[in-house]
């Protein structure tokens, strides 16, 4: 007789192996906790950039670099100046480490930049079956079966019909909300990638091109789109006006600074003059010493007018150099809202998917059984890219992205 045959015919061997299965996997996930925790796709980051520069002795904050963010649905993060890396699998640590070496090499800097990463927000877990609220919810350190089902609001109650139909309007209600969001986000990136390219006017993304609703939603973002350019220009055509003005400035004074220089040339004549006058006692001394001061401050002002002309071009500089930075600016700002509405979509669509997924389950309910009930959990949870699905107790550890099903057997055929 094999061990399996021993164990089919001895009810009491059977179930203790099943209890050894489950402690096993217990221990198994707390060991998992206990390490460091392994990033996935939606945990949102809060990271934080600072520089020490030796050679002036202060700190440097990458204002542009530090914020919060989501891994992706491909479980990569996108960061400015980083690009996008892999953090699917990885610690914080790691990410950090991984930010910090890209910046400095990309900018060739000779002091590391130092990341902070933390996980402002873990990845949600999902919980669906014979439970009151099936959906997503967000996840909490020390999380066990017992008190994620009691987070879903416990066991269903009611008749079948009635759960079903519930379920059914809720996931169809929170899919519809979600559709519109994602519809918004995707028309309000269509609006920035125009601005970045200097486009007037924002196309529908073909995947959306036929909903009735994109339409008024383009209206909006073009008007939005219409209302910065337009700051942004006349802005430009007033630093434009004002480098004209200072152009013409530049010519008057030159023109008045070579009339000036001639007239200092007719009084340095009319000075030789006056004092080979003065030698021959023709003229007296006090007509010399007027035609000098004469000289002298027609030179004066000529340094004036000089002076004048080098603060014009100064002030043409600076409103040369304020004309770039206005544009740089605002492209930087455009790249921050598209990378925070792409992180975003990205989260809705995920939701989406989830909220597609519970519609298709609302149906399948259980019937529920008279007296105490009988419920069976079953964890799934990915591993290397694979998903597994282990039997679970309610006192099993559950993670974040795992998926809690919770289950109610049907009542026995009568035959």
């Amino acid at each position: 007789m094999t061990l399996l045959e021993t164990i089919s015919r001895r009810p009491r061997v059977a179930s203790h192996v099943r209890r050894l299965a489950c402690a096993a996997f217990v221990l198994t996930a707390t060991a998992a906790v206990a390490e460091d925790y392994q990033l996935g796709t939606q945990d949102k980051l809060t990271i934080r950039v600072v520089e020490w520069q030796t050679v002036e002795g202060s700190f440097r904050d990458w204002s542009s670099v530090s914020g919060d963010y989501t891994i992706g649905p491909s479980g990569r993060l996108s960061l400015p100046f980083v690009g996008e890396t892999v953090a699917a699998g990885k610690t914080t640590a790691e990410i950090a480490e991984t930010i910090g070496k890209t910046l400095q090499e990309k900018f060739g800097l000779s002091d590391r930049p130092e990341a902070s990463v933390e996980v402002a927000q873990f990845r949600p877990f999902y919980i669906s079956g014979d439970i009151q609220t099936p959906g997503q919810y967000p996840f909490a350190p020390d999380l066990t079966v017992l008190k994620a089902v009691s987070i879903a609001g416990g066991l269903r109650r009611g008749s079948d019909g009635a759960r079903t139909e519930r379920d059914l309007i809720t996931a169809e209600g929170s899919h519809a909300v979600l559709s519109d969001g994602q519809l918004r986000l995707m028309v309000t990136r269509a609006r920035i990638d125009a601005e970045l390219a200097g486009k007037t006017e924002i196309a529908a993304p073909r995947e959306i091109a036929a909903n009735p609703l994109v339409p008024a939603m383009i209206a909006d973002e073009t008007a939005i789109m219409a209302a910065r350019q337009k700051k942004v220009t006349l802005r430009l055509e007033s630093l434009g006006n004002l480098k004209k003005l200072l152009e013409s400035e530049i010519v008057s004074l030159g023109k008045k600074s070579e009339t000036q220089q001639r007239q200092v040339e007719l009084a340095r004549k009319e000075l030789g003059g006056v004092d080979t006058l003065a030698q021959k006692g023709l003229v007296v001394n006090t007509r010399v010493l007027s035609v000098e001061r004469s000289v002298a401050e027609m030179e004066g002002k000529i340094l004036d007018l000089e002076t004048a002309i080098l603060r014009a071009k100064q002030d043409i500089s600076k409103a040369e150099q304020e004309a770039i930075d206005l544009k740089n600016d605002t492209e930087s700002e455009l790249a921050i809202e598209r990378q925070k509405i792409v992180a975003e979509l990205n989260e809705v669509t995920l939701k989406l998917n989830t909220q597609k997924g519970l519609i298709s389950e609302a149906g399948g309910v259980a019937p529920a059984n008279g007296g105490e009930p009988t419920l069976t959990y079953r964890l799934v949870r990915k591993r290397d890219g694979k998903s597994a699905t282990v039997e679970a107790t309610e006192d099993t550890p559950v993670m974040p992205g795992d998926v809690l099903k919770v289950e109610r057997p049907a009542a026995p055929l009568v035959q």
